[in-house]
């Protein structure tokens, strides 16, 4: 059994294996009748299927990068290409920003966990900023390409509310986005 991982066995449970994290362990759901070699292989997976899981939740530098290609490829004709996209963890009332100037794209650590189409969201809105500097109509219209725009917005908003984050401010600080726009 690999360490930080408690196995949890249940008469009521039938069929199905689950796992969650609980501080620094893995807590592991098991039906009781399974066998000691079936507990194993099913940790195992179990523990497979969190770590991929997660690591879709927590995209690494690189993964963003990569997503955000594919992003620009698939709403935005392949035009926008970043010279880097990366994590920061100083963006604590916005979701990303981008400085057109030096092509960078920077996402809050704060959009870690939250769900991909909502991460997309914020690279599309991000990538149109290298085509588009501001939040005129043609900035909207490509933004819109994206087809869960309106649905992350929403997402995003009711996540800023609970927090009691700004919606909108400045010129430069709308809707949780912060553009460096050479004036």
């Amino acid at each position: 059994m690999p360490p930080n991982v408690e196995v949890r066995r249940s008469s009521r449970r039938r069929r199905t294996v689950s796992a969650y994290r609980d501080g620094d362990k893995v807590v592991v759901m098991l039906p009781s009748r399974l066998t000691k070699s079936e507990e194993e292989q099913w940790v195992a997976t179990i523990l497979e299927r969190l770590a991929e899981r997660e690591r879709r939740r927590r995209p690494s530098d690189a993964d963003l990068e990569c997503r955000a290609s594919e992003l620009s490829c698939r709403y935005l004709d392949g035009r926008a290409v970043p010279v880097s996209v990366r994590w920061v963890s100083n963006q604590k009332t916005r979701w990303g920003s981008c400085t057109p100037d030096d092509g960078t794209i920077r996402l809050s650590t704060r959009l870690r966990g939250m769900p991909t189409w909502v991460v997309d969201y914020v690279l599309v809105h991000e990538l149109a900023h290298l085509l588009i500097p501001g939040h005129g109509p043609d900035f909207w219209e490509l933004v819109g390409n994206y087809p869960k725009a309106e649905r992350a917005r929403g997402y995003l908003e009711g996540v800023a509310a609970a927090a009691n984050l700004p919606m909108e401010g400045d010129d430069d600080l709308q809707d949780g986005f912060q553009h460096g726009v050479a004036g």
